[in-house]
């Protein structure tokens, strides 16, 4: 399998043999099992303070005949407040009091990662990539001309964002940059304070970094990412490949690359 290499100004320059990861079948089942394992590690352990609701003075007695037992007064038999002179207060401690104890509190000790095999997980980082090469697969979300775009390693050293952004323009990818310049605002609580979200859609592998980082973090959908730090997430965000540009050092490293990479 052979692919076109495109210099930074958009125009062929040669082609270059892809490796068998390429030709990888996408599975979203796998990428989407792969891809809940990577961001349960994100997840904070939640929990509460032991003894919310129970720092009272409320105790239960039921007992026939005991004091404070409430029997025969016509009030529910529950733990209640000692009030002065043997009164008995309010229901407390039982979830269905007012300030009540939680029926069913979070525990700190629930385990919140999800586990999976490393080899399960370079199977669906290979299945991401493949995917991402595949016209049918990337074609339903994204409109791209060819792909897997390939781009020569000059790209690498670019340092500014407007001449990162007219290198993807002539690339052919104008449409995807307006796309991801939509934001769209989050639902609920968080619109009162102006938070957007950009879509994901252009992500840049390169084998080394020599100013492309700082050019591509201030483009709105677009990301970068050396070789050696690929994850599920950033090849294909949601399970479904993105438009990635590889350069040349980048697609000779890819398959050495994938068989070291690990869930952080």
């Amino acid at each position: 399998m052979e692919a076109n290499v495109y210099n930074i100004n958009g125009e062929v320059s040669g082609k270059l043999s892809l490796p068998s990861i390429f030709e990888t079948p996408f599975r979203i089942d796998l990428v989407r099992r792969a891809l809940l394992a990577e961001q349960s590690t994100r997840y904070q352990p939640q929990g509460h303070y032991l003894l919310a609701g129970l720092q009272t003075t409320a105790v239960y007695v039921g007992r026939m005949g005991a004091y404070r037992s409430g029997r025969h007064m016509g009030i529910a038999i529950r733990p209640r407040q000692k009030l002065g002179g043997g009164a008995m207060g309010d229901v407390r401690r039982i979830p269905s009091a007012v300030k009540g104890r939680r029926a069913h509190p979070h525990k700190i000790e629930k385990k919140l990662i999800e586990l999976i095999n490393l080899k399960e997980y370079q199977k669906a980082i290979a299945s991401a990539i493949g995917g991402s090469a595949n016209k049918e697969v990337v074609g339903k979300i994204h409109n791209v001309k060819a792909i897997p775009i390939i781009v020569e390693d000059k790209i690498e050293s670019i340092k500014k964002s407007k001449d990162l952004v007219n290198v993807l323009k002539k690339l052919g990818l104008e449409e995807e940059l307006e796309k991801s310049h939509e934001p769209k605002l989050r639902k609920g609580l968080r619109r009162s304070s102006k938070r957007r979200k950009f879509r994901k859609s252009i992500l840049i592998v390169t084998l080394n970094d020599n100013g492309i980082s700082k050019a591509s973090r201030n483009i709105p959908g677009v990301a970068h990412a050396k070789v050696n730090e690929l994850n599920v997430e950033l090849l294909a965000p949601g399970a479904m490949p993105r438009v990635i540009i590889w350069d040349e050092g980048a697609v000779k490293k890819i398959e050495e690359a994938v068989k070291e990479l690990k869930v952080k």
